[in-house]
């Protein structure tokens, strides 16, 4: 099958707002997407964090460069403020090439996130 552009999607929380929490979670994240989805940093086109208003203390793009990926495009912007939301939370979409189809696609959400996108599959 050729390459092809795809997003992955995930998230988790924190139990704290300091940089220590923050790059656990993340790069525990950004290892168990890439594990799970087959994916070195070379296939990584770019990575777009959020995170809600109540993590200020580290951008998660920091963690991401903490696990060797400075050379992928790291974004991070504000989560919306919605009411009811998951607090402390860190979401995350990466564009890849990959050779998998979209039903091969493993997204993944670890922690206080895991019933934000309970439809998908595991």
């Amino acid at each position: 099958m050729p390459l092809s552009v795809r997003a992955i999607r995930g998230a988790t929380t924190v139990d704290a707002d300091d940089v220590e929490s923050i790059t656990e979670r993340v790069t525990a994240l950004l290892q168990q997407i890439m594990d799970r989805n087959g994916l070195a940093e070379d296939d990584i086109i770019s990575i777009l964090f959020t995170a809600t208003e109540d993590i200020v203390s580290t951008f998660p793009a920091t963690a991401a460069r903490s696990i060797g990926l400075g050379a992928v495009p790291l974004i991070c912007a504000r989560e919306l403020s919605i009411v009811g939301s998951v607090p402390h939370c860190v979401r995350v979409m990466l564009h890849v090439e990959t050779d998998r189809p979209r039903h091969d696609i493993h997204h993944v959400y670890l922690e206080g996130a895991r019933g934000l996108r309970d439809d998908l599959p595991d």
